[in-house]
């Protein structure tokens, strides 16, 4: 992978990463597009190098949403039964079911999918799907509890299949269960930051990383790319929610499923 290759792959993380959209399905389209061939690539290294993107977009959370998220370590480590300390519990309870699947299927979900266009194509078809249902709901002020948590951990946890937005399946969930959707984007984007960090120490317990020195530069400009566009991205999504366009993503996620089955059919 050259630098050029790198840079796209990690705009393209940044920017889906946030947006309903599926990082993991965009980001093997972009490795099909650019003729990436997954077994052509060293394992360690394709596993190390998307590991790498998806930490830059947990940074890029870390950096908007850091009022909250101190809030949120404040009130776990203080053991008062105040919000803060139950909002870290709804986000504890909230990783359980992708933490369970991801431990015991990860690589069996990365085998299935990996190079996939079909696959990848149904599954942006099942979040148009989603993101349409959820842009028709009901507009409430309704928050988070711990029935909503768990249920949004389910789809967080289907969300595992690349081409499956994580964040429109989370905030799709939230909406159609009548949460609030400001209060949505932001639990959506919050729970997902424990899971990468988990899934980092076990690569790094797997000795799964290759940072090997001629890596480094690939690597480095992935990484600023994908934290850098995640920046605006993340903000932006957070106005998108709000004003309720999600309808517009929905044909988005329609028109690019399309064009990925017709591309792995041919």
């Amino acid at each position: 992978m050259d630098w050029l290759e790198a840079l796209i792959l990690g705009i393209i993380q940044g920017l889906t990463e946030y947006l309903p959209v599926s990082s993991s399905g965009h980001l093997e389209l972009g490795k099909i597009i650019l003729g990436i061939n997954p077994s052509q690539t060293d394992e360690s290294f394709g596993i190390t190098f998307n590991v790498v993107l998806h930490l830059a977009t947990v940074f890029s959370t870390w950096v908007v949403f850091r009022k909250e998220i101190a809030e949120i370590f404040s009130g776990l480590f203080q053991f008062k039964a105040n919000e803060s300390f139950w909002f870290s519990v709804k986000i504890i309870l909230s990783m359980i079911p992708a933490a369970l699947v991801g431990l015991l299927f990860e690589d069996t979900i990365d085998a299935t999918f990996s190079g996939s266009a079909l696959l990848i194509g149904f599954m942006l078809l099942l979040t148009g799907a989603l993101l349409f249902l959820a842009d028709k709901a009901t507009v409430t002020d309704r928050k988070i509890g711990f029935k909503e948590a768990f249920i949004v951990g389910i789809a967080q946890m289907i969300a595992l299949a690349p081409g499956i937005s994580r964040s429109g399946a989370t905030i799709s969930t939230c909406v159609i269960l009548k949460v609030d959707k400001e209060r949505a984007a932001r639990f959506s984007f919050l729970m997902v930051m424990p899971l990468i960090l988990g899934k980092v120490a076990k690569d790094l317990l797997d000795d799964k990383f290759n940072l090997a020195t001629e890596t480094l530069l690939p690597m480095g400009i992935g990484f600023m790319a994908s934290f850098v566009v995640g920046l605006f991205a993340c903000t932006w999504m957070l106005n998108i929610v709000k004003k309720g366009k999600l309808v517009y993503f929905s044909f988005y996620c329609f028109v690019v499923g399309a064009i990925s089955i017709a591309v792995g059919l041919s």
